[in-house]
C-alpha cells in the first residue's frame, strides 16, 4: 500500500486539480458577468422601447420578465454543458440525454407542458400584462409577473398568489377600457323623489367638474328599486381604470352631506322593544 501511495504522481494530480478548479472559476465568473450584462441589456432595450411608446408599460414589463426568464434558462444550460466539458464529458451525449429527458418530461409532466403552452398563448393573445387588475382561478389582484409556467397575482391584502397557467381557463381583465362607477342611495318614502334627484344631480355635476378621472357622467338614472323601507336611486359614471372605487366613495360622502343639508332622510333599520308586564303586578297588595 505504501508503495502504491509513493508511486502516485501527486504533483501531476495537484496540477490537474488546480487547472480544473481554475477553469471552473473562470466559467463561473464568465457566467455571472454574462448574466449581469445580458440582463442589463434586456432591461435597457425594453426601457427604450417603452420610451418610444411602441408598446404599453405593462406589456413592456411582461415581455421583459419573460425574456429574462428565457435568457436565464439558456445561460444555465450553457453553464452546465461547459462544466461537463471541463471534466472531459462528451457534450453530445449530454445533449442526447437532455433530449431523452425532455421526451420523458413530455409524457410524464403533461401539467408542466400545459403550463408552458397556456402561458405562450396568454402572451401571444395579450390577454394580460404586468400591472393589470384581473380575476382568474378564484383570485383577484394586480399582475406582478407573467412566466411560461406561472402567473403571479398580488391580492389587495398583500398576498402573492402563484397561479399555474393551466388553471387560467377563464380570465377577466378589469383594466382594458374605462370602468363603471355605480352608486345606489336610498331615501325614505316620505321624501320628494324629484327633489332628491335634483340634489343628487347637483352633487354629480360638481364632482364631474372637480375630478378629471371621471370620463362620463355621473348621472342620476332614477328610481332603481322600491325597497321595504326606502326608495333606491341609482347613479352611474365612467372613470379611468382603477379610479371607479375612489369615485364611488366620494359620491356617497358628498350625497350624504347634501342630503343632511336639505333634510332628506336616508332610512336605516329601527328596533322596537316591547315589554309585557304581568297583570298581577298592577293589582294592589
Amino acid at each position: 500500500m505504501l508503495d502504491i501511495i509513493q508511486n502516485i504522481n501527486w504533483a501531476g494530480l495537484l496540477t490537474g486539480a488546480g487547472i480544473i478548479v481554475l477553469k471552473l472559476l473562470v466559467i463561473l465568473i464568465a457566467f455571472l458577468i454574462v448574466r449581469a450584462v445580458g440582463s442589463k441589456i434586456i432591461e435597457r432595450s425594453f426601457d427604450k422601447v417603452q420610451a418610444r411608446k411602441q408598446v404599453s408599460p405593462g406589456r413592456a414589463l411582461t415581455l421583459q420578465s419573460l425574456s429574462l426568464n428565457v435568457f436565464g434558462y439558456i445561460l444555465i444550460f450553457i453553464f452546465v454543458v461547459m462544466v461537463f466539458q471541463v471534466f472531459e464529458y462528451d457534450a453530445t451525449a449530454l445533449l442526447a440525454g437532455a433530449g431523452v429527458v425532455g421526451l420523458a418530461i413530455g409524457f410524464g409532466a403533461q401539467g408542466l407542458v400545459s403550463d408552458v403552452v397556456t402561458g405562450f398563448f396568454l402572451l401571444l393573445e395579450r390577454q394580460l400584462d404586468v400591472g393589470d387588475f384581473i380575476t382568474t382561478a378564484g383570485f383577484s389582484g394586480i399582475v406582478e409577473q407573467v412566466g411560461l409556467r406561472t402567473t403571479q397575482i398580488r391580492g389587495f391584502d398583500g398576498t402573492l398568489h402563484y397561479v399555474p397557467n393551466r388553471e387560467i381557463t377563464n380570465l377577466s381583465n378589469h383594466t382594458r377600457g374605462n370602468m363603471r362607477a355605480l352608486v345606489d342611495i336610498g331615501i325614505s318614502y316620505d321624501d320628494d323623489i324629484d327633489f332628491a334627484i335634483k340634489v343628487m344631480q347637483d352633487v354629480c355635476d360638481k364632482m364631474a367638474a372637480e375630478k378629471p378621472v371621471i370620463v362620463e357622467g355621473p348621472n342620476v338614472l332614477g328610481v332603481q328599486t322600491l325597497g321595504a323601507s326606502d326608495v333606491v336611486l341609482r347613479i352611474i359614471a365612467k372613470t379611468e381604470n382603477g379610479e371607479q372605487w375612489g369615485v364611488e366613495r366620494d359620491l356617497r360622502k358628498a350625497i350624504k352631506e347634501a342630503f343632511d343639508a336639505h333634510g332628506i332622510e336616508i332610512p336605516f333599520p329601527h328596533q322596537v322593544y316591547m315589554e309585557k308586564k304581568d297583570p298581577a303586578e298592577g293589582k294592589d297588595k
